[in-house]
């Protein structure tokens, strides 16, 4: 009720500020749980992604600090966003347990494979958690590229500049399945190489430039 409520709220606003385009949501499935999987450039990708999405409430696996000050908590919750601790262990095992049962669900996940935004001109190589939450959960992953909102909030910049144009593009699903497993030999090679795919779907629908390298830590 509270996501849709924000969503109410604040659609109106962000379609006629920043003249938002959406292109091929037919690509989004209508039920049963998908993961959406964008390139990453500014804070506010996490709004105007569920924006375009009318009939399925999106939900993000967001930093969990950003659920540490209850002047913001209450917004990220209505939102509908996942906390998650970034690092290794037990907590991102158990994101990961939550991120499956949210699938489970029927539900759609929003994700960046990147890890963290990107401060350059380019789409990264791509961590594989993605593929290990669509190889166990059968769910198929969406790419999307989102364009224009490294110029509605550059680098550095907390808010958002007005009467930008902002465009999210949406691929062909794709899937990863055991049989694929057992074609690359080892679960890692088959995650390796989905991931690589994805990204580079989610390069060209975003129109950067791919590049395999991970972000730099500088940058993040």
């Amino acid at each position: 009720m509270g996501y849709w409520l924000v969503k109410a709220l604040f659609s109106p606003f962000l379609w006629l500020v920043w003249r938002v385009k959406a292109r091929n949501r037919r690509h989004i499935p209508r039920h049963g749980g998908v993961l959406l999987a964008a390139n990453h450039q500014a804070f506010c990708d996490s709004l105007f992604l569920p924006l375009v999405v009318f009939r399925r409430k999106v939900a993000f696996l967001a930093k969990a600090e950003y659920f540490d000050d209850r002047r913001s908590a209450w917004f990220f919750r209505l939102a509908g966003q996942i906390p998650i601790r970034r690092g290794g262990g037990s907590a991102s095992e158990r994101a990961m347990a939550t991120a499956l049962e949210v699938l489970s669900q029927g539900k759609v996940i929003g994700l960046y494979p990147e890890g963290t935004r990107s401060l350059d001109e380019y789409v990264h190589k791509g961590k594989t958690g993605v593929a290990r939450m669509a190889l166990a959960s059968g769910c198929p992953v969406v790419p999307v590229g989102i364009r224009g909102t490294a110029e509605v909030q550059p680098v550095g910049q907390n808010r958002m500049s007005p009467f930008k144009r902002v465009e999210v593009r949406f691929g062909e699903p794709m899937r990863i399945t055991v049989a694929d497993v057992e074609a690359a030999g080892s679960e890692f090679e088959a995650l390796r190489s989905f991931t690589d795919e994805l990204m580079q779907a989610i390069a060209m629908l975003s129109g950067r430039p791919y590049i395999d390298e991970y972000i730099a830590a500088k940058q993040r």
